[in-house]
């Protein structure tokens, strides 16, 4: 495994799957593009890029494939200062490829079935680096990869736990990975890990089992979270903000209101402003209205993760300052 090294490395540790990705530059069918743009993205790499581009210290820990991608990748990785500790596959690393159908919406396509990224096991976590974290990251897309990625979701937990590791969850469901049912019994599993518990109102939903969209507030939906284990909740509702219950209290926090280019990698953004602050030792509401700003600058340029600010730039999108480097 490339890029291990001996030294103590605190901050935040993920583990998941980065993909290739190739995004239309124009809008309207992919098959009359007249050309893509090549880039990378995946959840836990995302939160990753975000987390260090605020200055904390940030590794992820996967599988690539030998190949120009995987270089691609890698390569991004090292750019953004996130510590990439990869097993390289001879299977391939999986690509997405995002069709830009209107001015305001996007279509993924995945090819990532027996990817290099699927082959991830729990030898791959090297000894030490999760017992040494600040923050253990994980999602529910890993464990929907196949049967090592899940045991080696579980047995990052288990290390993590073992070593006094707070350990956050965000359960990013994937339809075209599994269904709601036989993710939600994994997603309860995760919850009972975890110390920070973020998941979408529907992502939520699926993971308490319930139906109907207007059967549960925002509210009560984190607080019924809230049960299964994780003291801190955060319901992500995109344009609405969020709801949060942390230690006990509910806290709504409102959305930074911006004009959004690409969705894509907002609620990997918010992740990463309310993990830096919290390793950075900020308190409940400044993690809370700073995931709120990390969100929504994601919004604003096309890519998963190219948005993500710095700490200088925090105050941007509501102060309308000229920042002076």
């Amino acid at each position: 495994m490339t890029g291990a090294g001996d030294a103590q490395w605190t901050g935040l540790v993920t583990v998941g799957e980065t993909l290739g990705l190739l995004v239309a530059e124009d809008v309207g069918p992919l098959s009359l593009a007249r050309g893509m743009r090549l880039s990378m993205g995946g959840a836990e790499s995302n939160v990753a890029i975000g987390v260090a581009r605020l200055g904390v210290p940030a590794t992820w820990i996967g599988r690539l494939g030998r190949d120009p991608v995987g270089d691609l990748v890698e390569r991004h990785l090292l750019a953004e200062r996130v510590r990439a500790l990869v097993r390289r596959d001879d299977a391939p690393t999986a690509l997405m490829l995002r069709e830009r159908r209107t001015g305001g919406s996007s279509h993924v396509s995945y090819y990532r079935h027996g990817s290099a990224g699927s082959h991830l096991c729990p030898d791959d976590l090297p000894e030490g680096v999760i017992e040494g974290a600040g923050v253990l990251h994980l999602t529910g897309i890993t464990p929907a990869l196949g049967p090592g990625p899940a045991a080696t979701v579980r047995e990052a937990v288990r290390r993590a736990r073992a070593a006094g590791v707070p350990v956050s969850v965000d359960l990013n469901f994937r339809s075209r990975l599994w269904d709601a049912a036989t993710a939600g019994v994994v997603f309860r599993e995760l919850a009972a890990g975890a110390d920070m518990l973020f998941a979408g109102d529907d992502e939520a939903r699926i993971a308490l089992g319930i139906d109907d969209p207007d059967a549960a507030t925002p509210a009560e939906l984190a607080t019924a979270l809230a049960e299964l284990g994780p003291s801190e909740v955060v319901v992500k509702r995109g344009r609405h903000g969020a709801t949060a219950r942390i230690e006990g209290a509910v806290i709504d926090v409102p959305a930074v209101p911006v004009t959004a280019v690409d969705a894509v990698g907002a609620g990997d953004a918010f992740v990463a402003g309310y993990l830096a602050s919290r390793l950075t030792g900020r308190d409940i509401h400044e993690r809370l209205s700073t995931a709120a700003v990390t969100g929504a600058f994601a919004v604003t340029v096309p890519g998963d993760w190219e948005a993500c600010p710095r700490p200088h730039e925090l105050t941007l999108l509501t102060s309308g300052e000229t920042v002076h480097r």
